[in-house]
């Protein structure tokens, strides 16, 4: 008897639902329950309560998040964090990456729906696609919900870097396209003897340093104001370029890699990091996508493998080339201007 395969649409639907997914997580987000159950478990009624939520879609809601694994619910009945959400999903935790989630729900959300335009056309779909952020920074809810977001993106990755990278060797770092400073933030809090800042445009320097003081790194960190095509880069041991290389085509790479190697002394290093691709491209399909994010906000960003980015180093001059995983969804390259050149 011949045997007969079964198929079914199971990873089809999987994938075109997963929508509904990053919607209920984003919902959650906006209603701060994290936040609200972060003291302890809360019943139904109470729960509702304190977060403003119709009783209408509010017991399938809270459920919702308890099959998605956002949120536990006990035998009696009441809802509770689970480990991860109550890691970084809580508010004013030093952990949190709700900032992110708020960015990708009021901006990437809506800009994906123009993939198919983007993938037609080959042209940004996106006011970022101009190669300005200054529309971003149009009034202060943009900028805020730009500059947190880009925060908690880069949050897992700069503790990552701050345990990995031998920073005991160098004495400065200067983090390019800084935003809020979380990366050199990250990177002193942990290394007392480490001094430098954040290079950025000056529209951002009121949030800079807003967020160095409330944590009280202020007398080690400062805000270089500048734009990178413009200015000089500032001078320090290290110079740390995360999410900036994807955001432009292969000529921009190599200038701002350039000007990061003029700026370093020798021995100095340089960290970059982005969502890239895998060296079997379709074995990790973020970086892919991310790439396709980029088609969509900018007009000749994509991301790129960390192969690729080694070759570019070693034209420039860079030594010692090598990459890692960052723990989440970057992967770090690092190389070293060479003692003497």
């Amino acid at each position: 008897m011949l045997e007969t395969h079964v198929t079914t649409p199971e990873r089809v639907l999987q994938v075109a639902y997963a929508f509904w997914h990053s919607k209920a997580l984003f919902a959650a987000v906006e209603f701060d329950i994290f936040s609200t159950l972060a003291e302890g478990p809360l019943e139904f009624e109470t729960l509702i309560s304190r977060t403003g939520l119709h009783r209408r879609g509010a017991r399938d809601f809270f459920d919702s998040l308890v099959a998605l694994r956002l949120l536990d619910c006990a035998a009696d009945g009441r809802y509770c964090n689970t480990a991860e959400s109550d890691l970084y999903l809580v508010r004013n935790k030093p952990t949190y990456i709700g900032g992110l989630l708020r960015h990708l729900n009021a901006r990437h959300y809506k800009n994906w729906d123009c993939l198919a335009r983007a993938l037609a056309t080959g042209e940004p779909q996106s006011a970022l696609g101009t190669g300005s952020y200054l529309g971003l920074y149009a009034d202060e809810y943009s900028q805020e919900l730009f500059l947190e977001g880009m925060t908690a993106g880069s949050l897992l990755a700069a503790r990552t870097l701050a345990r990995t990278f031998p920073w005991s060797r160098y004495r400065t770092i200067i983090d390019i396209g800084t935003a809020q400073g979380c990366v050199p933030v990250e990177i002193a809090r942990i290394h007392p003897h480490l001094t430098g800042g954040g290079f950025d445009l000056p529209q951002v320097e009121a949030a800079f340093m807003s967020y160095v003081r409330e944590r009280g790194l202020e007398t080690r960190l400062q805000f270089f104001p500048g734009d990178f095509f413009v200015d000089p880069l500032p001078r320090a041991d290290v110079l740390v370029m995360g999410r900036i290389l994807h955001n432009w085509d292969l000529p921009t790479r190599q200038v701002l890699l350039r000007k990061a190697f003029g700026a370093l002394p020798e021995g100095g290093a340089v960290i970059v990091y982005d969502p890239m691709i895998g060296h079997e491209r379709s074995a990790e399909p973020h970086g892919l996508l991310s790439s396709l994010n980029m088609l969509i906000e900018t007009t000749a960003g994509s991301e790129y493998s960390a192969a690729e980015c080694a070759d570019w180093m070693q034209q420039i001059g860079f030594r010692h080339i090598r990459s890692e995983s960052l723990g989440d969804m970057h992967r770090a390259v690092i190389g070293f201007k060479p003692d003497q050149i």
